[in-house]
């Protein structure tokens, strides 16, 4: 493999290359869309769908989907047309046959996560084990 590491303005490491992990989440079509429109909302096409798992929530890990601009040593990277989604190391076993989507009904607007290594949730559907 061959890429490169560099801090940026903020001191995170970043890495460069042609050759990174990837990983097995699955970004729907719809989803892909949706978070094509964001980014063109944004007017930035520098950014990537970070997807993470982070301990938190009343069932101890929670999600977490957010644009970053960076990417880390040991993330993994898949494109979906375009949309790179990219997960750090610590999540992609928690994550790995996971797949994201985009609701947008009358009762529900949002990404969802199925998640077949979650052993449950809570009520709320926010956080899993």
């Amino acid at each position: 493999m061959s890429t490169a590491t560099n801090e940026n303005s903020t001191g995170a490491q970043v890495i460069t290359g042609d050759e990174l992990p990837t990983h097995e989440v699955a970004l729907t079509d719809v989803a892909a869309g949706k978070v094509r429109s964001l980014l063109e909302q944004e007017g930035r096409t520098d950014l990537r769908l970070r997807v993470a798992v982070q301990p938190g929530g009343c069932s101890g890990l929670i999600y977490q989907l957010y644009f970053d601009e960076r990417l880390l040593d040991g993330d993994a990277v898949r494109d979906y047309d375009g949309v790179e989604v990219v997960v750090d190391k610590m999540s992609v076993p928690y994550l790995s046959g996971a797949s994201i989507d985009f609701e947008d009904t009358i009762s529900k607007q949002g990404f969802t996560i199925d998640n077949p290594n979650a052993g449950g949730s809570c009520a709320c559907g926010d956080s899993f084990h």
